[in-house]
């Protein structure tokens, strides 16, 4: 009986997840997702194998739905998805197993630009759930702000565009970078056309889904031409490790972005301890939520990112990158 329970409870978690999903993330980025949502929160068969998921973040929707895509299953309607995922669940749950969720959204680095330009370099980039370490790249895209024209490196196939509110410093030049290393519980090498397939499968469909597409690959090839350390574990354990390797003359800069949403909450504490002990800088790109004791306001869009620098809040953010509203 007792085995009976933990499954009901299981799928009444994975319904939850799903209507959630649907209605605070997907409605607004992509219908199509929240429609297929929706429709699987009332599906008892495929909540089941949902549910036969490990749980917590193996049975996400992101992860559900970037398998099939990834696997060329359909996502244009509810009806042809269902029935593709119950022909062909044994591949996707293998795909769902193997892999994890790793947006690596360039765009965010115009939303970091602004805070790791105004510290004293040179700099020293580690990147925590750095994924394939498109982000470390911070110094070798070009932006534009609200339509000026681009500052960055001139030859960089990456143009990252950024709609400012508020008095955002907008540097002049990108920051000077001489390490970078990411922590991954799974890295992803950008000389892998699997890898870079997994992360375009991760891109949701929408009116923006060409663009973020082209957006991707051409930062997998800048980051190809040299591709960052990036080291297999978890972030709490990794960190120190890493840190110890960052060379005397370069200041510290420890970065994430949408990646603590997926930690435990034990860990995230973990975490926020150890990086706040370390001699440099920790600048965060997160849901107020996920880091509820970070000083400062809280975001007046739902869905914006919290960016923060050592703890304090500085400024808002669009989830993909596509706006900052300064804080301060």
């Amino acid at each position: 009986m007792e085995h009976v329970a933990d499954v009901g409870a299981g799928v009444d978690r994975v319904v939850e997840q799903y209507r959630a999903f649907a209605e605070h993330y997907a409605d607004a980025a992509s219908p199509t997702y929240a429609r297929i949502a929706r429709a699987l929160a009332e599906d008892e068969r495929v909540l089941g194998l949902v549910a036969s998921l490990p749980a917590g973040n193996k049975r996400q929707p992101n992860l559900l739905l970037g398998a099939v895509r990834f696997l060329g299953g359909p996502v244009s309607s509810w009806e042809e998805f269902r029935a593709w995922l119950v022909e062909h669940w044994e591949q996707v749950r293998q795909v769902v197993m193997e892999r994890y969720t790793q947006t690596n959204e360039v765009r965010r680095c115009a939303t970091l630009l602004p805070v790791l330009a105004g510290l004293e370099g040179p700099l020293a980039l580690v990147e925590v759930g750095a994924s394939a370490g498109l982000c470390l790249q911070v110094d070798r895209y070009r932006y534009s702000y609200d339509g000026a024209a681009p500052i960055g490196p001139s030859g960089s196939p990456v143009v990252l565009e950024c709609e400012t509110f508020g008095p955002v410093p907008v540097p002049e030049r990108v920051p000077r970078v001489v390490w970078r290393a990411g922590i991954d519980l799974n890295p992803l090498d950008v000389r892998s056309g699997e890898d870079v397939r997994w992360l375009e499968a991760l891109i949701w469909p929408g009116p923006h889904e060409a663009r973020r597409r082209e957006r991707l690959r051409a930062a997998a090839r800048v980051a190809a031409q040299d591709p960052p350390l990036v080291v297999a574990g978890d972030l709490v354990e990794q960190l120190h490790r890493v840190v110890e390797r960052v060379p005397e003359e370069a200041r510290l800069v420890v970065f994430h972005s949408a990646v603590l949403a997926y930690l435990p909450a034990g860990r995230r504490d973990a975490f926020v301890s150890a990086v706040r002990g370390l001699e440099g800088h920790w600048v965060s790109n997160e849901g107020w939520r996920v880091l509820p004791d970070l000083v400062g306001p809280r975001p007046e869009v739902d869905g914006d990112f919290t960016v923060a620098l050592d703890g304090r809040v500085v400024a808002f953010a669009g989830e993909h990158g596509q706006r900052l509203t300064w804080a301060t």
